[in-house]
């Protein structure tokens, strides 16, 4: 199928010629991939070989001791283990080395140098090959043998082989037999049929109690080891057993939905074969078939990944929603894609699913033939604002841009840096004599500074009813509301401002989240002796505080700095920049309230609110840095594009206007 594509292909594309001419530059980058690849292929494999043996490579032990195939010493099962992960390990180079080749052409110079890395470092970090390292399983083979099948071996019948012996291992790869035969290889298709058959017939004669076990309990849909209704079965079948659904009718309903999918995955796979994107037609049908397999464990996931070559989007700026979908869903937990909601956990359940079924049959991928393919609508961008400084922007590449990003994908990246803020701020902990032993040094030097009047501000409003439940609610309830709302204002009002205001955000956050981790401290009310009062959450047991509902979700020493504060100051400062004279006054009323509420509720101290406007100042410090002065308005950049553009002739004949 690809070998009319690929014969003939200049060898200068992954070979020297290429590499001679790439600049020095991408020498340097393309050597950083590849060393971020070496390094994650370490990590990987360390991860698995420093485990304690028993609680790794599960899967491959079935197989040898007294119940297993084979009887081998204790030394023969280890010295079994090491080369096993080093063999996958091999494999899964090999599999971004075939993928890299098999991009759809042309590809630029610059593509072809970085694609093998970058394929070998999401293999690296994606779910599927970490669980196949850490059970040792084979699911690398089958995605490996349609890839060779497809792209490197010459000969149809070559190729049928390899692709028939990938379905011995996987049968819904059997689907690769229409595409095969649909496109005009059908000598490939029957191979594949027959050495299927060949293979399978072998098995039962060899083991006829491990065959009969995979096919009738196995592919029937009740799994080998786990429940077909387990979350790690990421198929039609395992989703509708989770959705309540059971007996004739799910079967019926199954068949139903899985023909369906076969039939549109296969269609679409044949139409991009056809238009020349052949390793994007072997991923359709792979995640077809993953979506009618009556169980896809998370270890046989890899065709989702293959997707991220789909082109998807008319404007450049809406290029990279597909693939960084694709990627996250690969390579992070489901938790971290998606709220804690009830109403969310059938999408939750199923993500790679979902990602799988709108591959085969949904997400519009981009044809060849469209003038989009190649040179889609470019971005617009500022121009550029002088900096006082001569030397910034530090990295001139990041340009202001004009339009306003894509809504999906700023809604996603954000979910997912929160989700990562909240399992950062929880994972940094510390011991309590710490935390306290910080706040007792906090405690002193503001004592020191004459600043300590956190005591006095805690006391005097708990005597104050009203003011104590105006405080504890502002507290607890604009602290996310107010920064959201700002955000969805400027990217819907001011788009160009928005990605200026997003990224210091983002690095204040950041900021914080190093202060947290080098600086563990207990807030007032988690300091026992000194007498301050939890107006919020009521008197506390120091050893195991209580915040209600959100305990476990909570690191209760990350107080410095103060992310209340530093979230407040950064809507304060975005207000004052952007919004009309009359409003600049009422925004600093956030920052203000929020001070009073943190230092009057016990949760800070005054020097923490010192450390959230320092990291603050910081994030916008580094973002002028990085990028410059702010951009112009877009009425002011097309006034001046429209005098740039030229003279233009009057229409009262009073001559030609020449640009400023």
């Amino acid at each position: 199928m690809a070998n009319v594509e690929h014969r003939g292909r200049p060898a200068e594309t992954f070979g020297a010629t290429a590499v001679e001419g790439a600049p020095r530059r991408l020498h340097a980058v393309r050597l950083g991939l590849w060393l971020v690849a070496a390094v994650l292929a370490v990590r990987q494999v360390a991860v698995v070989l420093t485990t304690p043996s028993g609680e790794r490579l599960t899967d491959l032990e079935t197989w040898v001791g007294p119940h297993g195939v084979l009887s081998l010493t204790r030394a023969a099962e280890q010295a079994l283990g090491w080369g096993w992960t080093f063999g996958t390990l091999l494999l899964v180079v090999a599999l971004g080395l075939v993928a890299a080749r098999a991009l759809p052409q042309p590809v630029s110079r610059r593509t072809s140098l970085f694609a093998a890395p970058l394929a070998i470092s999401l293999l690296m970090l994606s779910l599927p090959v970490r669980n196949t390292l850490w059970l040792g399983q084979t699911s690398i083979v089958p995605v490996l043998l349609v890839l060779v099948g497809c792209f490197v071996v010459r000969g149809e019948r070559s190729s049928g082989l390899l692709i028939g012996l990938a379905a011995a291992f996987q049968p819904t790869v059997l689907l690769f037999a229409p595409l095969l035969w649909l496109t005009g290889r059908r000598r490939a298709a029957t191979a594949t049929g027959i050495t299927f058959a060949a293979c399978t017939v072998l098995a039962w004669a060899a083991m006829p109690h491990d065959s009969s076990a995979y096919w009738v309990h196995h592919i029937a849909g009740a799994g080998l080891g786990d429940r077909a209704d387990d979350l790690a079965n990421q198929s039609l079948h395992g989703a509708l057993l989770r959705l309540g659904l059971s007996g004739p009718v799910e079967l019926v309903l199954f068949l139903a939905l899985g023909t369906a999918v076969a039939v549109l995955g296969v269609r679409r796979a044949v139409r991009y074969a056809r238009d020349g994107q052949l390793l994007l037609a072997v991923a359709v049908t792979g995640c077809a078939a993953i979506a009618v397999s009556p169980t896809a464990w998370q270890h046989q996931l890899l065709w989702v990944l293959l997707a991220v070559v789909g082109r998807v989007g008319r404007r450049a700026s809406d290029r990279y929603v597909w693939p960084v979908a694709v990627i996250l869903v690969m390579t992070l937990p489901a938790t971290m894609l998606l709220p804690h909601m009830e109403r969310l956990y059938p999408l939750r359940d199923n993500m790679v699913l979902v990602a799988a079924l709108a591959a085969a049959t949904a997400v519009p991928f981009l044809s060849r033939t469209s003038p989009y393919y190649r040179s889609p609508i470019p971005t617009e961008h500022a121009v550029p604002v002088p900096a006082r400084f001569r030397h910034v922007p530090v990295v001139p590449f990041l340009r202001r841009v004009l339009t306003r990003p894509n809504l999906l994908l700023e809604v996603l990246l954000m979910r997912v840096t929160y989700a990562a803020y909240q399992q950062i701020r929880l994972g940094v902990t510390a011991d309590r004599a710490t935390a306290e032993h910080h706040g007792h040094q906090i405690h002193r030097i503001e004592q020191w500074l004459s600043v300590d009047f956190e005591h006095w501000v805690n006391h005097a409003v708990v005597k104050v009813g009203w003011l104590r439940g105006f405080l504890d609610y502002y507290y607890l309830s604009f602290h996310f509301g107010v920064p959201l709302t700002i955000l969805a204002v400027l990217y819907v009002r001011r788009p160009v401002d928005y990605r200026w205001a997003r990224s210091a955000l983002g690095l204040a956050t950041g900021f914080g989240l190093m202060g947290f981790w080098l600086y563990p401290l207990a807030p007032p009310r988690l300091m026992p002796g000194l007498g301050f009062i939890d107006t919020v959450h009521g008197v506390q047991d120091f050893s195991k505080p209580d915040y209600g509902t959100l305990t476990e979700f909570t690191n209760q020493y990350a107080a410095m700095p103060s992310l209340h504060f530093a979230w407040a100051l950064w809507c304060g400062v975005v207000i004052a920049v952007l919004a009309p004279w009359w409003m600049k006054p009422v925004g600093m009323l956030h920052p203000l309230f929020t001070l009073s509420s943190i230092i009057a509720t016990g949760n800070h101290w005054f020097l923490d609110v010192v450390g959230g406007a320092t990291v603050v100042g910081a994030a916008f410090g580094l973002q002028y840095l990085l990028s410059g002065p702010r951009a112009t308005t877009p009425a002011w950049t097309g006034r001046r594009r429209r005098e740039a553009a030229g003279p233009r002739p009057s229409s009262a004949g009073h001559g030609q206007r020449t640009s400023t």
